[in-house]
Order: structure tokens, then sequence, then C-alpha cells
């Protein structure tokens, strides 16, 4: 009976396997197509097919098209203080505001919680978040866009649930020490916390990222926009001359021969390439079991 049980199991995780390898292919070729028509030659990247994972030719002009425009770098360096600053911001709010939900006692918890839950399932909209922008004369500025939704509720409570698994004697034990609530917040709960700490920092900074629409309201200087903001208006809006339209880098006559569509494949390589670079960081944090530090001790 054990030895077919095993049999048994051992098919299943087969089956599994095989059916999450084409659910990963179905997310991984898209991906390498975008990537192999970037880099390919532009006379011949237009007649690949959608399955194609290898380059027709060889060709970094599509990239030099991008870093060469005056508007793009600049686009990346504010894209990634905004990015940086902000999911700063978002996580030590985070972690202390559910630090402070989660600690017992805590007078009017019921009420507190309500409150950022119906502030969660009824959003007030853009408007009365564009006037208050407006009344702090943030308007123009980035830090309209990296003050906004400095806490998100969700990720709040996904946070508290992670300090809620932390043993109360531990903290008991730290506080007999004489350590006060912020020495337990970062010398017991939050390493012992890391892998949710880690998930929400992925889960912030993508969000960071990525914005480009209160960026597109809120700041209207070229110099001062996120990356997102110039390349949605080339890829979603087909507004070439975000890109090319001061090129200097070659004549009209390359620029005529050049697939916009490859063009737009590299936009999207260089803004998810940063985003790609964090998951094998944050991924370390579930190899470790988050409260083995806890039981040793």
């Amino acid at each position: 009976m054990t030895r077919k049980k095993r049999n048994s199991l051992g098919i299943l995780q087969w089956i599994l396997m095989i059916i999450l390898f084409f659910i990963t292919l179905t997310m991984l070729v898209p991906l390498l197509h975008v990537l192999a028509r970037s880099l390919s030659d532009p006379l011949q990247s237009t007649f690949m097919g959608g399955l194609e994972i290898l380059p027709r030719g060889f060709s970094l002009i599509n990239y030099q098209v991008l870093f060469s425009n005056k508007n793009l770098v600049p686009a990346l360096f504010n894209s990634i203080f905004i990015t940086l600053v902000g999911t700063i911001i978002n996580m030590i709010l985070t972690i202390m505001a559910a630090y402070v939900l989660t600690r017992p006692g805590l007078v009017g918890k019921k009420v507190l919680m309500i409150f950022f839950i119906i502030m969660m399932l009824f959003d007030p909209g853009i408007v009365p978040e564009y006037m208050v922008i407006r009344s702090l004369n943030l308007m123009g500025s980035q830090w309209s866009v990296i003050l906004c939704q400095a806490v998100n509720v969700y990720y709040l409570i996904i946070m508290m649930r992670y300090f809620q698994e932390v043993p109360a004697d531990l903290c008991d034990a730290a506080r007999i020490d004489g350590a006060g609530h912020m020495r337990v917040l970062f010398s017991v709960i939050a390493p012992l916390s890391q892998a949710g700490i880690a998930t929400l920092t992925m889960f912030y900074g993508v969000v960071r990222w990525n914005e480009y629409y209160r960026a597109g309201i809120y700041i209207s200087s070229i110099s001062k926009v996120p990356l997102q903001v110039i390349l949605r208006k080339f890829v979603v809006d087909g507004d070439v001359t975000t890109l090319v339209g001061t090129q200097n880098l070659m004549d009209y006559n390359a620029l005529a021969q050049l697939d916009y569509t490859a063009l737009q494949y590299a936009t999207i390589i260089v803004a998810i390439i940063p985003i790609l670079l964090i998951y094998p960081l944050v991924l370390k944090f579930y190899t470790k079991d988050a409260m083995a530090g806890g039981v040793k001790g």
C-alpha cells in the first residue's frame, strides 16, 4: 500500500510539474519573443512570428535610439528616485502601523480597522486627492507622486498577519530586558517577519516603478516625469516623436527603416529589467522558515 501510494504521489507530482511547465511557457515565450525582436535586425524583425524566441540577425539600433533620446535617461533616474524613496516611506509607515495595530490592549483598535477597511473598499477617488495635492503646493513636484498612497490598507493587513505570527513570549521577554517599542519592533518582530517585509517591499516597488497615471496628472515638466510616462506615450499612444522626434543618431533613411514594433518591444524590456532584478533578491527569503530564528532562540 505504501509503495502504491508513493508511486501515485510521484505520478501526480510529474503531472503537476508538466502542467506548471506549460503554464510557465505561456509567460516565458512572449517575453523571450519581445527580447528577441528588440535585438533583431530591423530589416528582418518584421517577418518574425509570435513564437520565435531567437533574434533574426542582431542589432542594438533600437536601444541606441532609446538611450540617445535626451529625455529617457533623466526619466529613468526619476523613476529610480520615486521608486526608492516611495518604497522606503511605504515600508516604514506600513511596518510601524502594523506593529501598533497588532499590540494587545490598543484602545480603539476596532474603530481604526473599520475605518481602514472602509477606506480600502470605498476609494474616495482622484478628485479629493488632487485637491489635497494642490492645497499642499505639491503640483509639479515628484513628492506629489511619492506621498500619494503612502500606505496601502491591503498590504497593511498582510503585514499585520505576519506580525501576529510572532510569539508574544518573545516580545514579553524583550520588554523584561528593558526593550522599548522601537527595539521590540526592529530587533524582534521585523527580523522574524523578513519574508513578509521582502514581499511587500517588492509589491510596493513594482507599483512605484509602474506609476504613470498620477505622474501624468501631477507632474507637467518633462524633466521630472518618470520613465513610464514617456514609454506609455510611445507604446500605448503610438507617439513616435516622443522617442525619435529629436533623434540625431542616424539619418532619416535609417529612421524610416526602423521596425517601430521592435522599438516598442525595446522600451518594454528597458521598463521591466529593473523589476526582474529584484525578484532573485526577494526569493531568498522564502528558502528559510520565517520563524526559524525565534524557535532557535
